[in-house]
């Protein structure tokens, strides 16, 4: 009989956790012939991709702030016209977690919901 493996202390599995940036979609996403998007990772920016948007709009949730940049951060990439088509609860998420890279990690960790 064979020792289960384990995986490094630290370490957590896709089953466990769920990536911190990925947001269930209420409404999935239909694009022409493809399978419906349920899930949208997002990723931190970097300084260029925030070009063109108010840091405060975004930090506001403006949908016009968000309709720029979630395109330039999601994976799936969405598209301008499908964050345009977003339901509110979802670009409330969305917004919510692009909200969350503009605090320092002890600001994080301070927060009630880390």
């Amino acid at each position: 009989m064979s020792k289960p493996e384990h995986a490094p202390l630290g370490a957590t599995t896709a089953t466990t956790v769920a990536e911190p940036n990925t947001v269930t979609l209420e409404t999935p996403i239909q694009r022409a012939g493809g399978t419906p998007i349920t899930t949208v990772t997002l990723r931190r920016p970097k300084s260029g991709e925030l070009r063109g948007v108010s840091l405060t709009d975004l930090l506001q949730l403006q949908v016009d702030a968000l309709t720029v940049v979630l395109p330039r951060i999601t994976q799936p990439t969405l598209l301008k016209h499908e964050v345009a088509e977003l339901d509110p609860a979802d670009l409330v998420q969305l917004g919510t977690k692009v909200a969350t890279f503009f605090l320092t990690k002890a600001q994080l960790a301070d927060s009630p919901a880390a």
